[in-house]
C-alpha cells in the first residue's frame, strides 16, 4: 500500500473559530478552540486529494484507519514538561554568545551585553532563552567543546535561580552534561542529534527535553546544493524514523518538539514548500517549533527591500507559521514580534 500523509488545512481562527466548533463545522487544531480546521489534504509522494473532515467515513477501511489516527493526533492537545501551549506562539529568545553568528555575532559575547540582552528578552515576554555558544551558520566550522562551554557556562550560572525556560543550543554532550549541572530545560541540537553520538544516552539518562531538528549535512556544507526527492515528505520521514530509533533506544517521553529546519540544508524553493505546508508536522503528534528569524530566504524574497534585521519579513513569516498552528517561534526580536502578534490577535476577533 502506498505511503499516505495527511496535513489539515483550511483553518478558522478566534471567534469564527470557536462559533465553527461548536456548530461541529471545524476541528480544533491541538485542542485549541482559537484555531480549527475543516479540511484536510491526503498527499502521496504522486498525488493529493483535498476533502472535508466529515468525508473521512467514506474513505477505503485501510485509508480510514490510518486518516483517523492521524486526525486524533492533530486534534489532540498538547502537553510539555514546564511549557504552556495553550497560549501561542512561544516566543523562544535567541542568545547566541558567539563571534560568528550569521546576524548578531560578536554582539552579545561580553558579559554586561549578555545579560541586558537576556533581560530585555525576558521583559519583552520570550518564554524560551535559547543559549547557544556555537555558530551554526551557512559555512561554519565546528569548535572544540570546552571553547564553546567557556563562552556560555557564566549566563548560566546567572540565570540558574531565575524561572526562565533555558534552551541550550549545542550539538555536543560535553556541553550538555555541563550545563545540566547548572540549569538546563530543554536541548536543542541542530545536528537531529547525529553529532554526538553519546548524545542520546544523554537524553535516555536524564530524560531531559529535546528538539530533533532536521538539517542536511553539515553547517559547513548544508547550503551546497542541496537536493529532496519531495522536501516536505523527506523530512516528515526523516522525523517518523528518528521517532522510532528513539523509541527503541528506550526515550519513552513526548517532551519532544520537531523543528524542520528552515534554511538548514534548504534553497529558496524549498523553504517556502516547507512554510506553505508547514501543518503537516501536526499529524506526528508533537509540538513544531520554526527558527524564520532574518533568515536568508527573506532576503531571496524581498531583493531590493531587504533589510539588515529583516524584521518585516521575519513578522509575516512568523503569522504564516501560527495560522497555520506552529507552536514555538525562535526569534532575535522578541519585543516586536510579540507587538505583531498582540495586534493581529486583537484585530482577529
Amino acid at each position: 500500500m502506498s505511503k499516505y500523509y495527511t496535513r489539515a488545512c483550511n483553518f478558522y481562527y478566534g471567534k469564527t473559530s470557536k462559533v465553527n466548533i461548536k456548530k461541529k463545522k471545524s476541528v480544533p487544531l491541538n485542542g485549541n478552540h482559537l484555531i480549527s480546521f475543516d479540511k484536510i489534504e491526503i498527499i502521496q509522494r504522486k498525488k493529493s486529494k483535498l476533502i472535508k473532515v466529515k468525508e473521512v467515513s467514506k474513505l477505503s477501511s485501510k485509508l480510514k484507519t490510518k486518516v483517523n489516527n492521524d486526525l486524533k493526533k492533530i486534534k489532540k492537545k498538547k502537553s510539555f514538561k514546564k511549557l504552556n501551549l495553550s497560549n501561542t506562539p512561544i516566543l523562544m529568545g535567541i542568545v547566541n554568545l558567539t563571534p560568528d553568528s550569521f546576524s548578531d555575532g560578536g554582539k552579545y559575547n561580553k558579559k554586561n551585553l549578555a545579560v541586558n540582552h537576556v533581560n530585555n528578552l525576558l521583559s519583552s515576554g520570550a518564554k524560551i532563552l535559547d543559549i547557544g555558544g556555537e555558530s551554526t551558520r551557512p559555512g561554519a566550522n565546528d569548535i572544540h567543546p570546552k571553547k564553546e562551554w567557556d563562552r556560555i557556562k557564566f549566563i548560566l550560572k546567572i540565570l540558574k535561580n531565575k524561572k526562565s525556560f533555558i534552551s541550550l543550543d549545542t550539538r555536543k554532550s560535553f556541553v550538555m552534561e555541563k550545563a545540566s549541572k547548572i540549569k538546563t530545560d530543554l536541548i536543542n541540537d541542530v545536528s537531529g542529534l547525529s553529532y554526538d553520538p553519546k548524545t542520546i544516552n544523554y537524553l535516555k539518562k536524564t530524560k531531559k527535553p529535546f528538539v530533533i531538528h532536521h538539517m542536511k549535512g553539515t553547517p559547513k556544507n548544508m547550503q551546497i546544493k542541496p537536493t529532496y526527492k519531495n522536501v516536505l515528505l523527506d523530512i516528515f520521514d526523516f522525523f517518523e524514523t528518528k521517532l522510532k530509533y528513539l523509541r527503541k533506544q528506550g526515550i519513552k517521553h513526548n517532551n519532544i518538539i520537531l523543528d524542520p529546519g528552515i534554511g538548514f540544508g534548504k534553497n529558496l524553493k524549498h523553504n517556502i514548500i516547507l512554510l506553505k505546508n508547514i501543518s503537516i508536522f501536526h499529524s506526528l503528534g508533537l509540538p513544531v517549533m520554526l527558527g524564520l528569524s532574518r533568515k536568508r530566504f527573506i532576503k531571496e524574497i524581498s531583493k531590493e527591500n531587504d533589510t539588515k534585521e529583516r524584521l518585516g519579513g521575519t513578522v509575516s513569516s512568523c503569522i504564516q507559521a501560527y495560522l497555520q498552528g506552529v507552536q514555538i517561534l525562535r526569534v532575535h526580536n522578541v519585543k516586536e514580534i510579540n507587538q505583531a502578534f498582540k495586534v493581529f490577535k486583537e484585530l482577529q476577533n
